[in-house]
């Protein structure tokens, strides 16, 4: 009997065990869901529900990402921790399949970058050693992406010297402006007369990503007294409502000189995974004070993210952020000429000096020249750390504040309209939310001090430190085993001139060097031999500098080696040119395959007796009459464009293959269509 009376109990607790797995399932892979559509606040409300029999690894993992993407960083870490406990991160291979739902090629590109993600968490919590033997890890792994190692390398030489980093204290005072801050976020303030504007999130629509409202512009009267961190008793206010658009986030304002024009960041309508959809609007003040329609700008890429502007002191010049194709690494600082008429040039990145791998955003232009930016890619306390700019003889310096400016949190946006007086904003501990608005301002201004913001940093002791860069390298010959090649000649030409600067020949090592090289200075390194194609090697010593931070030595000598491997040149002997890509069933050339034929030119202007046939294949996929036609097509654009660059039509010749030459025959996957889809060229004569 008590058989009979335990087996529906036993039915019922199986089902309720199976309904809860289920139910985990579902929450997990809705999660997944958001996350892919970048709505990363409500994936974590689905997260928390999936406990239960799902991959625990993943459901950590995911939770991290979805705590970093939304910028809270710092709550990422142990979640990092438990997918690491859960064996993610040990093999990415094996990870990408064990679950149905993550597509393999997110698996891949990601989970190669846990344990840098883990770092830059373990950062934001101070946790420094953990971050420094996360990093280590990960650079022993030998990651595919340069960028991430380079992130990588550039973050543990930071930690290593974090002590001194963190020893710097700038003479300033900072304050949070309790009034103006709420539970949500306010920053990127920026004083125009009397009034504080900045970027808030008080819209009645919630921002996906984040959970938050979505962020307008709004305004407050600020105190004028140096001890004066309040506002007047109205509080902030709508900035404009004809600025206002309730269903995007907007913020970042940049006022031109006068006043009377505003350029600003408007995007995220959820459309697009991440906030790329973000562009730069103009709007510009009439003669009754209010604030017309704005326009999006022509200089912003549609395809990139776009935002933080702000204007030089002589309102001639807009600075920006973005990460559109061609960026040292992921947010880079842009600059824009604009001339009488209001129109911009076309922008031009700032250069590697200021630009790293990781991510450069919320510049300001001071009265004096100086270049204030946040950037979690120089050597700092947190994810974004304040740092300055400034240049002497064609050298560009870039110093860190030192704290209090800067903390273990992301600290940015900081502005001087007042030479000892200023605004940033931080998402430090003891504030009222997400980021909050902090009044600046100079240690001794309250004692009648008027010196300029360049004066307040501590004295330096001692004489300043050398740092003497040099140039090396070797030149092998470009096939299995590599072997070294003598009696190169080595050429080492200034880009700014054409001048050689220096030459050398290789010997039997097939080495050349050392030789002196400039801070900030670009070079081409170029070697030649008979019998070989010429190679030219570019080499920028800009944002090669050693930061100050770093120099433990009155003097440092250093060498940076290059590697230059030359193609033994035979009549019908063919080359592949990378990265060559064409949009689906389309012969006209891309930005990003421009850039690979550029190389071609290179190659055909260092070698002016070649000529060359440039052949264009397809993969199998569609008829032969139609590939034979397409690729035909798709070399002579190729032709063309090179032709355009200055190089004789003689010396090049379009052929298009089709399908009749695979490289991978019976291919199956897209990776072996791809290597189908190749261009290459011929030589044909010496």
């Amino acid at each position: 009997m008590k058989f009979y009376t335990r087996v529906p109990l036993l039915i019922l607790s199986v089902a309720i065990g199976l309904s809860s797995c289920n139910s985990a399932m579902q929450a997990y892979k809705k999660g997944v869901r958001h996350f892919d559509a970048g709505e990363y606040n409500l994936a974590l409300g689905q997260f928390t529900k999936a406990t239960g029999k799902v991959d625990a690894g993943r459901l950590n993992y995911y939770t991290a990402e979805s705590y970093r993407l939304s910028n809270h960083i710092d709550q990422a870490a142990p979640f990092y921790q438990k997918a690491l406990d859960g064996g993610l991160g040990t093999s990415v291979a094996v990870a990408a399949t064990t679950d149905a739902t993550v597509k393999p090629a997110f698996a891949d590109q990601n989970l190669a970058d846990l344990r840098l993600n883990y770092a830059y968490a373990l950062k934001a919590n101070g946790d420094y050693a953990g971050a420094q033997a996360q990093l280590q890890q990960y650079i022993d792994a030998r990651p595919k992406s340069k960028v991430g190692l380079a992130k990588a390398q550039r973050e543990i030489e930071t930690l290593r010297a974090i002590s001194a980093i963190s020893g710097k204290q700038a003479d300033f005072r900072v304050t949070n402006l309790g009034t103006i801050n709420s539970a949500g976020t306010e920053y990127a303030p920026v004083l125009r007369g009397d009034e504080l504007i900045f970027t808030a999130s008080r819209k009645d629509v919630t921002y996906k990503n984040n959970g938050l409202a979505m962020t307008g512009l709004y305004k407050a009267k600020i105190g004028q007294k140096p001890d004066e961190t309040g506002v007047g008793s109205a509080g902030p206010q709508l900035f404009s409502g004809s600025v206002f658009q309730g269903d995007v986030n907007e913020g970042t304002p940049a006022f031109s000189k006068d006043g009377k024009m505003m350029v600003f960041a408007r995007g995220n309508n959820g459309k697009r995974k991440g906030g790329a959809d973000v562009d730069l609007y103009l709007s510009r003040q009439d003669q009754s004070g209010n604030w017309n329609q704005p326009f999006r700008l022509p200089i912003s890429d549609s395809l990139a993210w776009d935002g933080s502007p702000a204007f030089s002191a002589d309102g001639k010049t807009l600075y920006f952020a973005s990460n559109r194709a061609g960026s040292v690494g992921g947010i880079d600082l842009y600059r824009a000429n604009m001339d009488a008429s209001g129109r911009f040039s076309r922008p031009v990145n700032m250069g590697r000096d200021i630009n790293t791998p990781g991510d450069e955003m919320f510049p300001f232009v001071a009265a004096d020249g100086k270049l204030y930016f946040s950037s979690d890619g120089h050597p700092g306390l947190g994810k974004l750390d304040v740092f300055v700019a400034t240049r002497s003889g064609g050298v560009i310096r870039i110093e860190n504040m030192g704290q209090p400016i800067n903390s273990p949190a992301d600290d940015f946006g900081l502005t001087f309209p007042e030479p000892n007086k200023g605004y940033m904003a931080s998402n430090r501990p003891g504030g009222k939310g997400d980021d909050d608005i902090y009044l600046v301002e100079n240690g001794s201004a309250s004692s009648g001090d008027t010196t300029t913001i360049a004066r307040n940093n501590p004295p330096k002791s001692g004489s300043p430190k050398i740092v003497r860069y040099f140039l090396a390298g070797t030149v092998k010959i470009n096939a299995a085993p590599n072997a070294p090649l003598d009696s190169a000649r080595v050429r080492i030409v200034d880009d700014s001139n054409d001048a050689t600067v220096a030459e050398a020949t290789t010997g039997q090592p097939g080495t050349f060097g050392k030789f002196p090289v400039v801070e900030g200075k670009t070079y081409s390194v170029i070697a030649e031999r008979p019998g070989y194609l010429t190679r030219r090697e570019p080499f920028t010593m800009q944002g090669r500098s050693i930061p100050e931070i770093f120099l433990t030595k009155p003097e440092t000598d250093t060498t940076f080696n290059v590697a230059l491997l030359l193609d033994k040149v035979e009549l019908n002997k063919t080359f592949a040119l990378e990265n060559i890509y064409y949009d689906l069933n389309k012969y006209n050339i891309r930005p990003d395959a421009a850039e690979e034929l550029d190389k071609l030119v290179t190659i055909l202007k260092d070698n002016p007796s070649l000529k060359i046939e440039l052949g264009s294949h397809t993969d199998a996929r569609s008829p032969d009459a139609y590939n034979m036609t397409l690729s035909q097509n798709r070399a002579k654009a190729a032709v063309e464009y090179i032709v355009s660059k200055g190089i004789d039509a003689d010396r090049i010749t379009a052929k298009g293959y089709g399908e009749t030459q695979l490289v991978v025959k019976n291919a199956r996957t897209e990776e072996e269509h791809q290597r189908n889809r190749r261009t290459e060229f011929k030589v044909l004569a010496l």
